[in-house]
């Protein structure tokens, strides 16, 4: 077999008379000199912006997994202050996620807000021990089908759930009754003034959520100056912020009767888990719940942080992350947010996006949009108590219709239909049970499909038009899976003529196709046939 090796290329050097004539260079935009200002100027702005997008999705999880609005913002603070101090990947940024917002939920209305603490503690003490042992890399061999199903799975289970709160009514709490019930919600808001008036917000903010980015878009046909804000407001005001700022101002001026966010206090809402909410996940019937329960929130809370680190690593051209040291970072995080009884950590695309976007430059950027969080959450958390739910919830919508995988759909079906298959039955199953056993069923079918892809057979059969001895050679991955077409093929071949089968082709033969193949050969060799081996003996 030819092996080739491509070596990395190497920028061509000069020569020290060279260099020594070259004028000296700026520093790299990702290593800028100690103490740079320009340095320290883009990371203060880029933490600024970050923080604009933080605020509202914070609070925006918080409320749609059920805990109190500041502890979507505790969790913040912590992926800001602690992760983001933390060695891994440079400039992603972590906080509360959409992603596990469904998990959240079932988590507390299963076991209750005091033992949440506790669950998020124990995945962060796992996440820190797969980094000591460096399990990081291996996250990157899951199936990208599974990862995109699972995500898929949890959108239409945000989605379905977020309808609910954009009309200022109360959600089932499984997934096929929040579908099943959506004929029945359209009927109540329809019949009822308030959930229109609410339905008006929501709407208003999710279209002003796709509709934002694309205001570049108009500036040729505007005036001048108008061109010109439209061209720069996208840049400088994250769309979140807009939505959710306008629609609280809607709802303040012309006083809507709208549900509001309901605020209790940053001291308040902090309260670390105790021996009784422990001792309540060690109860006989809960142990296997909260097991389920610490590992998914290891397993996609790892998952979700190292393919995010993955995709922040292609947007710039800084450190790239050492998935290992990222993968004990968020440990680190989540421990602490446990610790406090706050919402569980990821790495999330799209603080991590803005922030490089906006001009980051080091871990800074991150650092410091942790601190605005901390000063906005200790010293305006009345501001919270205008913001109407339904513009959150509308925020929320937005976010999971961005975990469809909608444009991918189409390609990958076409390409790789296996894999289509796969992200559809794990998305559904995780619409149809729950978040752990849906990812597990998809887990096993890409395991499932990868074994019978790989395990190839077929026979090369010569002198089938003659009479004197027919030649077969097996060749490629004999498994049980190929097991049914192999055996026809061999009972195909005559009955009244010598075979000779190579097995020599075969890179793997397992127990059951050796077992199959030793009673064909006994068979052929019996009064009514005849066969020749070529190859060692299949018989087990």
């Amino acid at each position: 077999m030819r092996t080739f090796r491509s070596a990395r290329r190497r920028p061509s050097q000069p020569s020290i008379a060279a260099r020594s004539a070259e004028p000296p260079r700026s520093p790299s935009p990702f290593r800028p000199s100690p103490g740079s200002p320009a340095r320290w100027r883009a990371d203060f702005t880029a933490s600024l912006v970050v923080f604009l997008v933080a605020v509202p999705l914070c609070v925006g999880v918080a409320v749609a997994s059920g805990v109190p609005a500041e502890l979507g913002l505790v969790t913040g603070i912590v992926g800001g202050l602690l992760t983001g101090l933390l060695p891994g990947s440079s400039l992603q940024v972590s906080g509360p996620a959409a992603g596990l917002t469904v998990l959240v939920y079932e988590a507390v209305e299963e076991f209750g807000l005091g033992a949440l603490g506790a669950l998020v503690l124990a995945a962060g003490v796992l996440q820190l021990a797969m980094g000591a042992l460096r399990l990081g890399r291996w996250f990157r061999a899951i199936s990208v089908a599974v990862v995109q199903g699972m995500l898929a799975g949890i959108g239409l289970v945000l989605i379905a759930g977020q309808l609910y709160a954009l009309v200022g009514a109360e959600a089932p709490g499984s997934g096929p009754a929040k579908l099943g019930g959506l004929p029945e919600l359209w009927v109540d808001t329809i019949g009822s003034d308030n959930a229109l008036v609410a339905l008006a917000i929501g709407a208003s903010t999710i279209a002003l959520l796709v509709l934002w980015p694309r205001l570049p878009q108009v500036a040729p046909v505007l005036p001048k100056p108008l061109a010109r804000v439209a061209r720069q407001a996208p840049r400088v005001l994250p769309a979140p912020l807009v939505a959710v700022a306008l629609a609280t101002a809607v709802v303040g001026v012309l006083d809507l009767p709208v549900a509001r966010v309901e605020v209790e206090g940053l001291l308040d809402v902090v309260q670390p888990p105790g021996g009784d909410d422990f001792a309540r996940l060690t109860e006989a019937g809960a142990v296997v719940g909260a097991l389920g329960t610490v590992l998914a929130f290891a397993l996609i809370a790892s998952a979700e942080s190292l393919f995010s680190a993955a995709a922040v690593d292609r947007l710039h051209d800084g450190p790239r992350t050492d998935y290992d040291k990222e993968l004990m970072a968020q440990g680190a995080g989540n421990a602490v947010c446990g610790v406090l009884g706050a919402l569980p950590m990821t790495a999330v695309i799209v603080r991590s996006a803005t922030n490089v976007h906006a001009g980051a430059r080091t871990k800074a950027s991150r650092v410091l949009h942790g601190v605005w969080l901390l000063v906005f959450a200790a010293m305006f958390p009345a501001a919270l108590g205008v913001v109407p739910i339904s513009a959150l919830a509308g925020v929320l919508v937005h976010a999971g219709g961005k975990l469809l995988p909608v444009k991918e759909w189409r390609p990958l079906w076409r390409e790789h239909r296996g894999e289509a298959v796969v992200l559809a039955t794990t998305a559904i199953a995780i619409v149809a049970t729950n978040m752990f056993e849906g990812v597990l069923l998809g887990l096993l079918m890409a395991v499932a499909k990868s074994a019978w892809e790989t395990s190839h057979v077929h026979l090369e059969v010569e002198g089938l038009e003659g009479t004197g001895v027919v030649r077969v050679r097996a060749v490629g991955n004999a498994t049980f899976l190929r097991l049914p077409k192999l055996l026809d093929q061999l009972e195909a071949l005559p009955t009244d003529r010598e075979v000779e089968l190579d097995l020599s082709g075969l890179r793997h033969l397992d127990h059951a196709c050796a077992a199959a193949l030793g009673n064909w050969e006994e068979q052929r060799r019996g009064p009514d046939g005849t066969a020749c081996q070529e190859a060692s003996s299949v018989t087990p």
